[in-house]
């Protein structure tokens, strides 16, 4: 015999305490409307009422006909005893409440959703749920879910939160559909408590016509969410996630505020119709067959034969030098072939037998040789602009002889085309030395000695390749913080552009995280944050990057490089004498005074 159960109408959903006849005509013909007297035949059909919690959770969703796609992922993520807030955005307004109940209670019993009142209909999950009441916020029922909150964690328990309070709805600010402004409750709450935050994102939205009806008047919204519910049949609900957030990872962030736009932002990062992969340029199998090594005793040769002052710096078995490919060509197929083996293993590289153009007889090389093992470990390829342009302030240069003017148009007023510059590309260091903390920093000490003998040169400008090993949300992300923010500066001070790219970044963020980082400057710090959390490997923004970012680098744009498997590269420039003092002295040494005091007269 089919269990009986209290009528569900639309009075009680919309929470209102007027009564009289021709309430009850008209919430009747509501009923009727929004699909409440289906539910009711629904409940029934299902054989719901009664239940235990667990059983009604997964009945209610068998005979629904949703699926919950990413369990595993969630799971894995929620710790096995102890605290721990999963804040989650809020698409459907009530289908999440029972999917994160079944699915959380499944691994730990001592499971709290704080949820809307509306879900007071499912009594028989009543126990789930710790209500609220946010659209009216001085309601009592608040105070005393804020209490009941904070004591279950304190107790070691794990509290679901839908931060907006709301079903998500049309954001005129975003441009979109999203969750309204999330409540700080639960960064307050992790934070006085000391516990993590797992932040959840729930993919799919209700139909148009509920958002139509919902700008008309919001209630309708509400009234509207049980026939949204009951059309879910057949519907994959997908739950993702970043990750773990220790309460003291938030510390980087100043306000509670910021903390909050945070934790929203990395639920949002995990939708993924804005989570484009790299189009396929050049198949692997497609490769062609890399050059034989050059005879380490031809490169030997080479090297013995240049000037003394072309010797930079020496460190144990490493020499850095710089020559010009007139004086070393066989080194030169050298930097080419490990150039090319260098950049394979990160997704990039031309695809040819080695990584070689034209700019490599007319660009300086500096390099480091292990005259231990006899081979190269590391370059930089360097184009002396006053040398290539013949005047660094010549009134029509041919920039073709700039190798980053294929990927940039550069007005006049970019510094390439103003003073004598070094323009820096094509860095590598051998897979072997790449954990040590010799190549990198010789490299950039061999700099700093090229500059000291060559102190016209102030601004080195050139690019960051970001490789294909990183997401295109992670691209995007560092091209948001850097250049887009920088634009905006830029803009608002009626500054011209002095560089464009010739061709595009074209993989945008999704407008909730645009508008987030519209209203959020983040320093590379916290831009390092979001990049460890979206990348699978959990690797940050690039060394060389962070390298330049601790020079005072200014990001100009972002461009893909045709000749390098549409890689994309991030102009920059460093003004030299503006660096940090520290990394003046670490890189020019005793030459440091020397070089800020060159006036070029």
């Amino acid at each position: 015999m089919t269990k009986s159960f209290s009528i569900i109408s639309s009075a009680s959903l919309a929470n209102t305490k007027k009564s009289g006849f021709l309430y009850e005509i008209f919430f009747y013909l509501i009923d009727r409307v929004v699909g409440l007297n289906r539910l009711n035949q629904f409940y029934l059909e299902s054989e719901l009422a009664g239940l235990e919690k667990q059983t009604f959770s997964i009945k209610l969703l068998e005979k629904l006909g949703v699926s919950i796609v990413g369990e595993n992922a969630i799971l894995q993520n929620i710790p096995e005893v102890g605290g721990c807030i999963l804040v989650c955005n809020h698409p459907y307004g009530m289908v999440e409440g029972v999917v994160l109940a079944k699915l959380v209670n499944s691994k730990r019993k001592d499971t709290k959703i704080m949820a809307n009142i509306g879900l007071k209909i499912f009594k028989e999950i009543g126990d789930f749920f710790i209500f609220a009441d946010p659209l009216n916020p001085k309601s009592p029922i608040n105070i005393s879910a804020i209490k009941k909150s904070f004591k279950h964690i304190k107790n070691g328990g794990v509290l679901v939160i839908f931060p907006a309070g709301r079903v998500s709805f049309y954001q005129k600010e975003i441009k979109a559909i999203a969750d309204a402004e999330w409540n700080r409750i639960a960064i307050q709450i992790a934070q006085k408590v000391n516990v993590p935050i797992l932040p959840i994102f729930i993919s799919g939205c209700n139909s148009s016509l509920f958002h139509w009806l919902g700008r008309i008047y919001y209630r309708f919204r509400l009234l509207m969410l049980v026939r949204e519910m009951l059309k879910l049949k057949g519907k994959n609900i997908k739950l993702d996630t970043n990750g773990l957030i220790d309460d003291k990872a938030l510390d980087i962030f100043e306000t509670t505020q910021q903390k909050n736009d945070f934790v929203r932002a990395q639920c949002y990062l995990n939708d993924e119709r804005h989570m484009k992969r790299w189009p396929d340029c050049v198949a692997n199998n497609n490769y062609k067959e890399i050059i034989e090594p050059v005879n380490p005793t031809i490169l030997e040769k080479e090297i013995e034969q240049l000037p003394s002052e072309q010797t930079l710096l020496s460190f144990k078995s490493f020499t850095v030098y710089f020559a010009y490919y007139e004086q070393i060509p066989n080194c030169v197929t050298e930097i080419a072939r490990l150039r090319e083996v260098t950049f394979r293993q990160l997704n990039e590289g031309s695809g040819e037998a080695s990584d070689t153009d034209g700019f490599d007889k007319t660009y300086t090389h500096l390099f480091i040789y292990d005259h231990k093992n006899s081979e190269i470990i590391g370059a930089y390829r360097m184009g002396q602009t006053d040398r290539l342009l013949q005047s660094g302030k010549c009134s029509n240069p041919d920039l073709k002889k700039l190798y980053l003017s294929q990927m940039f148009d550069f007005d006049h007023g970019f510094v390439n085309l103003k003073e004598p510059c070094l323009e820096m590309g094509r860095s590598f260091i051998i897979e072997a030395h790449q954990n040590s903390f010799h190549g990198l920093l010789l490299l950039w000490k061999g700099i700093g000695a090229f500059v000291s003998l060559h102190p016209q040169y102030r601004i080195l400008y050139g690019t960051v390749s970001l490789s294909k090993t990183y997401t295109t949300q992670s691209v995007a992300l560092i091209n948001e913080v850097l250049v887009k923010n920088k634009e905006k500066e830029q803009s608002s001070k009626k500054n011209q552009q002095t560089v464009l790219p010739r061709h595009q970044f074209e993989f945008p963020l999704s407008p909730e995280l645009i508008h987030y980082f519209a209203s959020n400057s983040l320093n590379l710090e916290q831009l390092s944050a979001f990049i460890t959390s979206i990348e699978p490997d959990g690797k940050d923004v690039p060394v060389l990057l962070k390298q330049y970012h601790k020079l005072n680098a200014e990001f100009h744009c972002m461009a893909i490089d045709k000749n390098f498997s549409d890689t994309p590269g991030l102009l920059l420039s460093v003004h030299l004498p503006s660096a940090l003092d520290n990394l003046l002295k670490l890189y020019l040494g005793k030459k440091k005074q020397e070089y800020l005091d060159f006036s070029g007269k």
